[in-house]
Formats: structure tokens, C-alpha cells, sequence
């Protein structure tokens, strides 16, 4: 299997089906339907047709909707879901708005979802704790990567309790931003533009690849560790997602490097993002894609809420 994203932001284009093949017709008639054969276009009265490509639907991780004039069958979203594949579809910024994820992609679903449910809070609190530790030492070495040093992120890591009561994570975000962009005014924010945007698109796909990792073991996305928004559907992608936050951070800090802190999300700026996100990672000496190690950590915690395992399997990329 291939994982590819897939980011129609472009052009317009009308996505079919074909023989479990997704078919990416390109051009301002793209939403036409082909003439009949054996028809000439100027017959059928159609212009002629436009650039056309075919995708296995098995080599797909996310197809993202960002362009305002695309156009899509039911047999899409059928096909990319039987497949275990995401849907993520933009707003008006080409920032994800919302996302299809497959019902059902695992033999024992119900029996883990079950499970899942009864987790102990105890143990919830545990496996964040090695999270939250896990993201802040992927935070240092991106620091010590670019400024020479950890800035004391390393020494906050060690002192992360079960649960995070004194917030360490917060306390190492806090530090985090101003010295990878060496900038004491910066802020985060989900709806900000420039870097921000930038983040913001990065850590969206990243969170859909997340969301399909957690769907393909049997787990339910809406059942989080630490995040328990009332209004966020997919609570534990957010928790997992945490320790490979710094992939997306490293691309969008080279990218202020070469452009300034006004970075438009064009072409290239999601180009380099997807190209991390699709690179391969070494970790305890094997070579693996981000979908590859993601996947394992989601395998990892079903170990954990079936009795398995007492701990997460989080690389160190």
C-alpha cells in the first residue's frame, strides 16, 4: 500500500470512481459528464474533455477539497472510506473544515470500542503523561536542532507528572514558539494568517492521517485521553497526534527562514508541508513512513486498553 495526500486546490476537477480506481478529471469542464461513446464532443455539444488521471483508491491516506469548484460522486466517499481512506474538506481560507472517516475498519470494532470506554481514568492520565513527554523531547530536539540548544525543554520533560497537573506542556509550548522562530511576540493561533496558516494546514492533515490510524485499530476518535472537548469529534487524534506536531513545525520554520513571518499557504508552502508528511522516519533503527509510525503508536494503545501493554510505543524520529 502507498499513502498518498492528495491536495485538489488548484484547478477545478470532478472526482469519480471507476473499477476501485479514483478518476481526477481536471479543467473549468470538469464537472461535465464524459459524451457517449463513439460521439464526438462537438456532437454531444460538451467541450472537448479535460486532463484526466487514475488513482488506485487503496493508495489513498486523504484526498483534501480545497478548490471552490470541486465536484464529487457518492461513490467517492464510499470507495475512500471502504478503502480506509480520509476526506477532508476546505473552507474559504483552504483551511480543513471537516472530515469523512471510515465507520467501520476493524474486525473487533465493537468489542474495542467497549473497552475503550471503560478505560480508568488512572490510566489515561498515565498514558499522557508519556505523551506530553514524548511531544515536549520532540520539541527540544527541533530547538537544539536549529538554535544549538533545548532551552530547558529537556529538563521540563523529566518533570511531567502523571496527568500533567502543573501543565508542563503549556509551560514548554510557552517557551517553545519564541525561540524556534526567535520571535517574543509570537502567538499561536487557529485562526491566524502567515505562519499561522501555515501550522494551522500542517496540523490538519496531520490530524486526519491520525484520525484513519486510530479508525484502522478499532478505537473510536471521539474517545480522548486528555482532550475531552465536548465539541471536538476527534479528541484522541488530538491526544496522538502530539508527539509529531514538531514535523509540521520544522517545515513551516524553514519556510519563515526563506519567506518572513507572512508566509502565504500557496502552492509551495503545502507542497513542502505534504512532502514532510510523506517522508520516512528513522526510529529504533528502522526506516518508516509518518503513516507507518503513527499507525504503530494507535496499535500500541489498543495493546494498552485490552490488557496487553502498560505503556505507548511513541518513536523518537
Amino acid at each position: 500500500m502507498t499513502d498518498r495526500i492528495l491536495d485538489l486546490s488548484e484547478r477545478p476537477a470532478h472526482l469519480s470512481v471507476r473499477n476501485d480506481l479514483l478518476v481526477i478529471r481536471f479543467g473549468s469542464s470538469a464537472g461535465v459528464p464524459p459524451a457517449q461513446p463513439g460521439a464526438t464532443p462537438e456532437a454531444a455539444g460538451t467541450p472537448p474533455l479535460p486532463e484526466t488521471h487514475t488513482i488506485p483508491l487503496a493508495d489513498i491516506a486523504v484526498v483534501i477539497a480545497s478548490h471552490p469548484q470541486i465536484s464529487y460522486t457518492h461513490a467517492v466517499l464510499a470507495g475512500l472510506a471502504a478503502a480506509g481512506g480520509m476526506f477532508v474538506v476546505c473552507d474559504q481560507k483552504h483551511l480543513p473544515a471537516a472530515m469523512l472517516l471510515p465507520l467501520v475498519t476493524h474486525s473487533t470494532q465493537t468489542e474495542r470500542f467497549a473497552a475503550q470506554a471503560k478505560l480508568s481514568l488512572p490510566t489515561g492520565k498515565r498514558l499522557w503523561r508519556q505523551i506530553a513527554q514524548a511531544k515536549i523531547r520532540a520539541q527540544a530536539r527541533l530547538l537544539e536542532e536549529r538554535t544549538g540548544k533545548d532551552w530547558g525543554l529537556g529538563g521540563l520533560a523529566g518533570r511531567v507528572r502523571s496527568g500533567d497537573p502543573e501543565n508542563m506542556e503549556g509551560q514548554a509550548a510557552r517557551i517553545y514558539w519564541r525561540a524556534l522562530f526567535a520571535d517574543e511576540d509570537f502567538r499561536r493561533d487557529p485562526e491566524g494568517e502567515g505562519v499561522n496558516s501555515c501550522l494551522n494546514y500542517g496540523y490538519a492533515v496531520l490530524r486526519a492521517a491520525v484520525a484513519r490510524a486510530i479508525c484502522g485499530t478499532g478505537l473510536h476518535p471521539s474517545l480522548g485521553l486528555h482532550h475531552h472537548n465536548r465539541y471536538d469529534a476527534f479528541c484522541l487524534a488530538d491526544d496522538l497526534m502530539e508527539p509529531f506536531r514538531p514535523v509540521v513545525d520544522r517545515v513551516v520554520a524553514k519556510l519563515r527562514d526563506a519567506r518572513g513571518s507572512n508566509i502565504p499557504l500557496d502552492k509551495e508552502a503545502k507542497r513542502a508541508l505534504l512532502a514532510a508528511l510523506l517522508d520516512r522516519f528513522t526510529a529504533e533503527n528502522e526506516s518508516r513512513t509518518l503513516f507507518d509510525w503513527v499507525s504503530r503508536m494507535a496499535c500500541s494503545l489498543a495493546a494498552v486498553i485490552a490488557g496487553d501493554a502498560e505503556k505507548l510505543e511513541i518513536p523518537r524520529l
